[in-house]
């Protein structure tokens, strides 16, 4: 084997390990899921449910189709009002149905 080989397989790992894996903004973690939704109840305290709907395409017709989904999200100002379109994303389970929390307010509702 020659040299050249030997450095490049030297070069090539460095790179490998200069490049990390997507990760969030905390520091190791890896990227988090995040859904774009509208407040539909937030009668509770410090959380909020939020419905989020998806459109796709039927696997065998093609027709588009539209599917809700609600989840429960952390809000823990109790800012958040029904009609406010709002970004979540994935947490640590903070309760029997709580997965999610809010990042970030998107547009009131007036």
């Amino acid at each position: 084997m020659t040299d050249d080989t030997s450095d490049e397989q030297a070069v090539a790992a460095e790179e490998a390990v200069e490049s990390p894996p997507v990760t969030d903004t905390v520091k190791g973690r890896a990227s988090r899921k995040f859904r774009v939704g509208v407040v539909t109840s937030s009668q509770n305290d410090k959380t909020v449910t939020v419905q989020v709907e998806r459109q796709f395409a039927h696997p065998l017709y093609t027709k588009q189709i539209r599917k809700t989904k609600k989840y429960r999200a952390h809000d823990e100002e109790n800012e958040y009002r029904t009609g406010d379109v709002v970004r979540i994303t994935e947490t640590r389970p903070l309760s029997k149905t709580k997965r999610w929390r809010v990042v970030e307010l998107l547009e009131r509702s007036e």
